[in-house]
């Protein structure tokens, strides 16, 4: 990868619908923040035809191929097009299958899709990410009493983008956002601080990110939202309210989302 590169195309292939794939994107490309990852999800492929096809754009675009394919047939296709369009693509289920294979004497069952049968398991996260957008900044404080994780900050912490993710680890969480004109939800100061984590960030960055909102949103990046007076008043109000909580706080300065998620999980277990 060019060190100018800011951005870097990558093809998610799958016979299922390859959330296996995407999920190990970005979390690697975590690991090379600023840079962005376009992620192009070629989701249930059945035939060579589309593998061809997707062989053909990443070659032009000079893009990575990452294909969770069981199917033994379209993983040789997909092995031998990446070859032959000069293509770097990664077989991220093959080897550990055919592992697998030799270490139970047993052949996989060469079935798409099966990490989504609709079990109990699968019918928790439906129902964490229901919660997470039901209670979304507060909506309905009802919520804090019922959820296993309750996310607080000021605006732009990324406590949405937080509750999904770990709603998709099947985490019930609402988030609760902490702004000086308004009084927190009396719920809160009546739960379990072990339940509660604060977010806070650095003043300078966040700074950047709201400016990048309000620009984001046609609106001139001069208001009062972005200053850093504002931001040094909203996040001391944060941090006095958090102090009255008790709870543990992080700080999401340069942290991915799933970077801050698994300090949250990891607390969550310890505790």
């Amino acid at each position: 990868m060019s060190d100018h590169k800011t951005e870097v195309v990558v093809y998610v292939v799958s016979d299922a619908a390859g959330d296996t794939g995407e999920l190990v994107v970005r979390a690697a490309i975590a690991q090379f923040h600023p840079i962005h990852a376009d992620i192009r999800r070629a989701p249930f492929v059945t035939d060579e035809a589309s593998l061809q096809r997707i062989a053909e754009l990443a070659s032009e675009q000079g893009a990575i191929v990452l294909y969770t394919l069981v199917i033994p047939g379209l993983r040789d296709a997909m092995r031998r097009l990446a070859g032959q369009y000069s293509v770097s693509a990664i077989d991220l289920l093959g080897p550990f299958i055919e592992t697998l294979e030799a270490a139970t004497g047993r052949s996989s069952r060469k079935e798409p899709g099966l990490n989504h049968v609709l079990d109990a398991d699968y019918f928790r996260k439906v129902e964490a990410v229901e919660f997470a957008v039901k209670y979304d900044d507060a909506r309905d404080t009802s919520g804090i009493q019922k959820a296993d994780i309750v996310l607080v900050g000021v605006s732009r912490t990324s406590k949405t983008p937080l509750s999904m993710y770990l709603a998709h680890q099947k985490f019930k969480v609402a988030n609760v956002p902490l702004v000086p004109e308004l009084k927190p939800p009396d719920e809160l100061f009546k739960l379990d601080k072990g339940k509660i984590v604060g977010l806070t960030i650095d003043v300078g960055y966040l700074n950047v990110i709201r400016k990048e909102r309000l620009k984001a949103l046609g609106l001139p990046d001069t208001a009062s939202y972005a200053t850093t007076g504002r931001i040094e008043q909203e996040l001391l109000y944060a941090d006095a309210i958090m102090k009255r909580l008790g709870c543990v706080v992080i700080d999401v300065s340069h942290k991915a989302v799933e970077e801050t998620a698994s300090l949250i999980m990891e607390y969550m277990r310890c505790k």
